[in-house]
């Protein structure tokens, strides 16, 4: 992949940022983009390392390593490379729905597992995968697929956030009526109002939403699920429901005094700022909720960090932000090896721009908020914080973080920003729904899956790191679940894999004698996605308790060449070839076999399977 010696030959070089006292002027984004002849020599860095870790996506020592959604990382640079960025987006359209978006505020979990990062730089895989989408975009290859065919079904998604749109997408792409939900006023939930502008520029949500409109996604906004609309009501009118309302219960600091006038939560507060900067068209810059205010970030984490960058442009006379936890390490310990996420120290934007502002790094870290003091209205005026020290519980073994007595240090503030994380969903939704939660409020589903009682539940929180990657995947894998499925005396199959591409097709089968005997070795859970794997890997997934040679594999590697669906692998009785394959790929070499042979090994198929039946 890439270039033989690429990672020898060239230094990681990244797309220049503007500079701090530019960029802390107004809300544009700051990153900007290398040259696409310099971006193809960072993709040649890409090496030949065996084992992709970049695309993995496994939990290793409870963090994230690699991509959530299993980009193809070493394809898509080594396609980037040799300039073929049509067939780059392409692949990357296979396994991602939004680049756009995480090629801009994902943490970039694929970098941190990168081979090539273990002794030295890593790839520039974010910034490749930016430099894909926007030349699709620029050239008219960014297109949502409108089915031929509707399945009649109508499908409501609550939430139009990461998770909701990418479900949205394929459940529309599967023929399905969809109709998204919001109670913002525009479309786009946590990328909209959770993160400000300068990191990702709102027109992007705009320019793919009027894609999915065009595509037949329709967008209800000022609705709030289970409060405006009843449940009930849903239930009756569409066919399957789908939650996806994030995790927007906030995390409290129940200190005294915390009733005081002036403390927000940090997204209550993102979101006012953005949504005045674009109803006004960004004419009108909330400077009156911080100018000259002393401002104190709780929260050390991306959203902290965001409140930090968006209170220095609204003129905030000084910034602390605390952080619990003890600071970092500035590289890796031992005990935090590669492939782990690695736990250092990190700066970032926000931090940058308070150290040019303010001569030094906002953060303090092990403390916390001890009270609020009010002044005589009822302001805030004053917080007390206390240092914590790391204590090991005894009989958990954990270790916790308690206060330091006597470490007390009163600092002025009239404005504090809780960013201390979320507890999961909202209660009037879950209560709404009647669908059951966990002890920190989440959904109950199985930890990484969606699950199906009534409707389907696509569960973003049970990952801290990469929340965006993982509430794409999860919307994703939902929006693939009605793809197969028994109808009286037919099998109905929805697939979106071809041998000339991607297209959908429906395909109704006829159940003869045969299939009857077949039926009940399908596992109908696992064939609904087998679309996204290749004929094998189907085989496996789709018959329970079968071992993948007891079939001719090689017929079928034939047949889905000859234009089966995938995802219907097992129906071979009743299926018609109305063409020779011209060639397919036999242990001998190449072949060409007519219809006819085809329909003698079905005949030799229905033979083993009836044996085995």
């Amino acid at each position: 992949m890439g270039k033989t010696n690429g990672f020898l030959e060239y230094d990681r070089e990244e797309g220049r940022v503007r500079r701090e006292e530019e960029r802390i002027s107004d809300f544009r984004e700051f990153h900007e983009s290398l040259e696409l002849s310099d971006q193809q020599r960072q993709a040649s860095r890409c090496m030949d390392c065996g084992i992709p870790f970049c695309q993995a996506g496994l939990m290793i020592a409870g963090m994230m390593s690699g991509c959530p959604l299993h980009n193809l990382v070493p394809e898509i640079n080594d396609l980037v490379y040799r300039g073929r960025m049509e067939e780059a987006y392409r692949r990357l359209a296979m396994t991602h729905s939004f680049p756009e978006f995480t090629s801009r505020v994902c943490p970039a979990l694929c970098e941190a597992a990168c081979t090539c990062g273990l002794h030295d730089a890593p790839v520039t895989t974010k910034e490749n995968e930016k430099a894909v989408i926007e030349y699709a975009y620029a050239n008219g290859l960014v297109k949502e697929e409108i089915p031929q065919v509707r399945t009649g079904k109508k499908v409501a998604v609550i939430g139009s956030g990461p998770s909701g749109l990418a479900a949205a997408q394929l459940l529309n792409q599967r023929g399905h009526l969809v109709t998204v939900y919001e109670r913002r006023d525009r479309p786009g939930g946590l990328l909209r109002y959770g993160i400000p502008n300068m990191k990702l520029d709102k027109s992007l949500i705009d320019r793919r939403i009027r894609l999915m409109e065009e595509a037949g996604v329709t967008f209800i906004c000022n609705t709030d699920v289970g409060r405006d609309l009843p449940a009930a009501k849903l239930r009756e009118e569409y066919d399957s429901i789908i939650l996806a309302c994030g995790a927007s219960a906030p995390r409290d600091i129940p200190a005294p005094g915390r009733e005081a006038e002036g403390i927000r939560f940090a997204v209550d507060y993102l979101s006012e700022v953005t949504k005045r900067l674009l109803d006004s068209d960004f004419d009108d810059v909330p400077y009156d909720l911080v100018q000259d205010k002393d401002v104190i970030v709780i929260g050390g984490g991306d959203t902290g960090n965001d409140c930090v960058g968006t209170s220095i442009r609204l003129g905030a006379k000084s910034i602390l932000q605390l952080e619990m936890m003890p600071e970092p390490a500035p590289e890796r310990l031992d005990s935090n090896p590669w492939p782990e996420w690695p736990r250092v120290l990190k700066v970032d934007y926000g931090q940058e721009e308070a150290r040019w502002r303010f001569g030094e790094d906002p953060r303090i870290y092990q403390t916390t908020v001890k009270e609020f003091v009010k002044d005589g209205e009822g302001r805030l005026k004053e917080v007390v914080l206390v240092s914590l020290k790391p204590v090991r519980d005894e009989k958990t073994g954990r270790i916790n973080m308690v206060p330091e007595e006597g470490s007390e240090k009163t600092y002025p503030a009239q404005l504090v920003l809780i960013a201390a994380g979320f507890l999961g969903s909202e209660s009037y939704v879950t209560d709404d729904f009647e669908v059951e939660t966990d002890a920190r409020t989440n959904v109950k589903t199985k930890e990484g899956e969606y699950e199906i009682i009534e409707f389907c539940k696509a569960n973003p929180h049970f990952y801290g790191n990469s929340a965006l990657l993982v509430m794409m995947y999860t919307g994703m894998r939902v929006g693939e679940l009605p793809s197969l499925k028994v109808e009286g005396d037919f099998i109905t199959c929805v697939s979106l894999k071809t041998r000339k591409g991607y297209k959908e097709i429906v395909r109704t089968i006829p159940i003869s004698p045969m299939m009857q005997k077949v039926l009940p070795l399908i596992d109908f859970d696992k064939a609904r996605d087998a679309s996204q794997f290749t004929s094998r890997d189907a085989l496996k997934r789709i018959f329970k308790d079968r071992h993948i040679h007891e079939f001719r594999y090689t017929f079928i590697t034939r047949a889905k060449e000859c234009g089966c669906n995938p995802e219907a692998v097992m129906i071979w009785v009743g299926h018609e070839f109305d063409k020779d394959v011209v060639t397919s790929r036999v242990d001998r070499g190449y072949t060409t076999y007519s219809k006819e042979y085809f329909k003698s090994e079905i005949n030799k198929i229905d033979y083993e399977l009836g044996q085995k039946c």
